[in-house]
């Protein structure tokens, strides 16, 4: 990560911490904006009433059975504070821990209290924190390009789970999510088995698949997650926390007290390494989409140092290799067609590039060159034609008597694969005027 930070601190980009909440850490609070409590349940939220705009982290702790037939007594976790300080603590301030994207901010999203949470809360709690609509609900001042969900239960995704995943990346957020804590096949717990996410499995200190990450085909990528030593590695050792994952967290075992920092150990802190990686690239390149940090995440990872039976993915995450990669300045690939074609009266004309070779979509910030020669512009409608015939009008009978179009014009055209066939389709809606296409040029 530092070498990372000498070109992206993740400045300008909010990461949704969706989670326990939030319990006031000086450590965190620089970078915390305003979130919401999606917990419907008094009860589970313990502050007297269902949903309202006040995050706060009133403690999840429990009584025996309280949770279930057999459950055990647990204290408060204080779970989100600790996976908010990973992706954001402040840094430089001489205290603490540092943050992956120390410049970015925090969001926290509240859906988990006492015994758990409801899938219906976490839900409407992805689709607000990526700027969507929830009845009810006011609208998100700042939208999360990030999200980050170190939560899961058993089973499979459910549709109202993939559907709401499905919302928040084509708003373009990057969905980052804990691959779960069971030693087990991650096809069985969700989020984890849903499509779209980037599905984070634990690496312990020694690069093996932490002893307790589930693992398999769809997980994405690895990233530290702490291995606390247990009794059974070597005997007459001491079973001791130093070998987690340090961050900011809450000394209160039921009610909040005073701010602490104390190591955990989880995929649940590993998912926030990769979310603030995803924070880190957004903040370098804008036009990335969701789908893009995820390819260069996983095509930047390194192979892990150890083992990891069933499946790391891609393996370890490297925040600098990652970036490095998205902030080359190598040239972007142009294709062009430099075939004339006549433009007669009323007439409609299409010159075709077909893009190979590009990895996976278009950019925000797809460059149009267009060339035509033409003694009426005015006469003319020109429309970029993307491959699957989506249309993009670039020029609408604007111009008058110039007797030329010689401009390159900006399309976003993200939601668009990059391979393919485009084409330059060309209208002239009168008589008395003629010309050509001379050229044209997509350039990514």
């Amino acid at each position: 990560v530092p070498a990372a930070w000498d070109k992206t601190t993740g400045s300008g980009v909010t990461v949704a911490v969706i989670d326990t909440g939030y319990v006031a850490h000086s450590d965190v609070a620089p970078n915390i904006v305003a979130g919401y409590d999606f917990i419907s349940s008094s009860t589970a939220a313990r502050d007297g009433n269902g949903r309202d705009n006040n995050p706060a982290d009133q403690g999840d702790w429990s009584a025996a059975g309280e949770c279930g037939t057999g459950s055990k007594a647990s204290d408060s976790s204080w779970h989100g504070t600790h996976v908010a300080g990973t992706i954001g603590a402040a840094t430089n301030n001489a205290k603490g821990v540092a943050g992956i994207a120390y410049n970015a901010k925090i969001q926290p999203v509240r859906v988990l209290g006492k015994c758990g949470g409801a899938t219906s809360d976490i839900v409407d709690a992805i689709t607000w924190a990526s700027g969507g609509t929830v009845a009810g609900v006011p609208a998100n001042a700042t939208p999360a390009k990030v999200i980050n969900m170190s939560l899961g239960g058993s089973g499979a995704c459910t549709t109202s789970y993939q559907n709401a995943i499905n919302a928040a990346v084509g708003r373009g957020t990057t969905v980052v999510v804990a691959a779960g804590n069971s030693n087990a096949d991650a096809a069985g717990f969700t989020p984890a088995s849903c499509n779209n996410v980037i599905n984070v499995a634990a690496s312990n200190r020694t690069g093996d698949r932490s002893f307790y990450s589930n693992y398999g085909a769809i997980i994405d990528v690895a990233a530290p997650g702490g291995e606390t030593r247990r009794a059974t590695d070597t005997p007459g050792t001491v079973t001791t926390p130093e070998n987690g994952i340090l961050s900011t967290l809450n000394g209160g075992t039921t009610t909040p007290g005073a701010e602490i920092y104390k190591p955990y150990q989880g995929t649940s802190m590993a998912a926030p390494h990769v979310a603030g990686l995803a924070a880190l690239l957004v903040a370098a390149k804008p036009s990335l989409t969701p789908a893009q940090i995820e390819a260069a995440i996983k095509a930047n990872a390194r192979p892990l140092a150890g083992t990891c039976t069933g499946g790391c993915g891609a393996g370890l995450a490297d925040a600098t290799a990652t970036v490095n990669a998205v902030t080359s300045t190598q040239p972007t690939p142009a294709f062009e067609n430099t075939t004339d074609v006549a433009i007669g009266d009323n007439t409609t004309v299409e010159s075709a590039i077909t893009v190979t070779g590009v990895t996976g979509n278009a950019p925000a910030t797809l460059k149009v060159g267009v060339n035509i020669a033409h003694t009426y512009i005015g006469d003319l409608k020109v429309d970029l034609v993307a491959p699957d015939g989506t249309v993009y009008t670039v020029h609408n009978r604007a111009g008058g008597s110039t007797d030329n179009i010689n401009q390159t014009y900006t399309v976003n055209a993200s939601s668009e694969v990059a391979n393919g066939t485009w084409k330059l389709r060309v209208n002239d809606n009168a008589g008395g005027d003629t010309g050509k296409i001379d050229s044209w040029s997509i350039g990514f």
